[in-house]
């Protein structure tokens, strides 16, 4: 939201979508900014991409590494050329890089509108889709969150805590984070809904599927 720490919502944005180059249960492929803050989130988050440093993931100082195999990294590049035909804007990335191994750039595809192969279908790769709504449509821009058959985890960027909470109550995941993202705890329980899945890891609820419950009724 416009709200927002925009400085941190472009760095853990990041994040939550190019950690371990996408290949990430819980990445978060789909972006929707406020209109008010969009070109300015767009603009920034496409100069800190540029400086993503990209080798070998036994180098310290590499922050992107290469897909797993050679089919997944064909899979991607098919997923981007997608969501250009369909009129999303590659802003940066989207191609393979020139080195040995199976890597792809870091890439951004804004403009991306709900009907797009690429709003619909994850990824699992490093590619960041981004979506505009209106400014102060709260309602709008949760029930778009939530026309998907995938529900593990979301989050939120906003200073207005009642907007936060509204967020939490009514999108429909397992997880939801505000202003921060990938953050988890062995005591927190995890797991989806939807198509995501069902039952918990971690936490209590884990605890609770080891367990045999048995109900005694008993007149006397």
């Amino acid at each position: 939201f416009a709200d927002c720490d925009l400085d941190k919502a472009v760095r853990v944005g990041m994040q939550s979508v190019f950690f371990n180059k996408g290949e990430n249960c819980i990445a978060a492929g789909r972006l929707f900014v406020e209109a008010s803050i969009y070109d300015e989130f767009v603009r920034r988050v496409v100069h800190e991409t540029k400086k993503i440093a990209i080798g070998d993931p036994l180098n310290r100082s590499t922050s992107h590494g290469p897909q797993n195999h050679y089919a997944h990294l064909k899979k991607l590049l098919e997923y981007v050329e997608i969501g250009v035909k369909q009129g999303a804007k590659l802003r940066y990335g989207g191609k393979r890089v020139n080195r040995p191994g199976y890597f792809l750039e870091p890439t951004i595809l804004s403009d991306v509108e709900d009907y797009m192969y690429v709003a619909k279908e994850e990824s699992f790769g490093p590619i960041m889709c981004i979506s505009k709504f209106n400014d102060n449509d709260v309602e709008g821009v949760i029930k778009r969150a939530n026309a998907t058959e995938y529900g593990l985890a979301s989050g939120v960027f906003t200073k207005d805590i009642s907007k936060a909470m509204k967020f939490a109550e009514s999108i429909e995941a397992g997880t939801v984070f505000i202003n921060t993202y990938n953050k988890t705890d062995v005591a927190a329980p995890f797991g989806g809904f939807k198509q995501s899945g069902f039952g918990k890891d971690l936490g209590q609820e884990a605890l609770n599927e080891y367990l045999k419950t048995k109900c005694v009724t008993l007149e006397y």
